[in-house]
């Protein structure tokens, strides 16, 4: 069965969070560097089956672009073409960052692992993708 993939992209370092095979569950995957992300994509899919990848789509509070949304749309257009069969599909990522860091915090995992600013990226890309699981629409 086919999984779905969760991006947190970002300008240095991007979350990535996968689903069980069954879909029910949402997993922090990797944190990769930005430049490295294609090829690791390209790697994970020929291990995985993916149908479909999120990515979060960085707004303001009040549904402007932020400065990180033409990052976000050059990188959906670089999906879409490297990777057609697979749709990419926007999410909400605003305060997943913040919830991350509580979730970190709730783990109990050390203050020096939540300092590290990829471990935020993963925990944000599972969180979008969770949130996507118990509410597709």
């Amino acid at each position: 069965m086919a999984r779905i993939l969760c991006i947190d992209y970002g300008g240095k370092r991007t979350g990535l969070a996968v689903t069980d095979p069954l879909k029910i569950i949402a997993t922090a995957l990797a944190t990769v560097e930005t430049k490295e992300l294609l090829a690791y994509l390209k790697k994970y899919f020929q291990q995985e089956a993916v149908e479909l990848i999120l990515i979060g789509d960085p707004k303001n509070w009040d549904e402007s672009d932020t400065h990180a949304t033409p990052l976000v749309n050059e990188f959906i257009k670089r999906l879409q073409k490297e990777f057609p069969s697979i749709p990419v599909k926007r999410v909400d990522e605003r305060y997943t960052s913040r919830m991350a860091s509580q979730a970190m915090v709730l783990m109990g995992m050390k203050k020096k692992d939540r300092q590290k600013k990829g471990n935020i990226d993963q925990v944000a890309a599972a969180i979008m993708l969770q949130e996507y699981l118990n509410n597709p629409n």
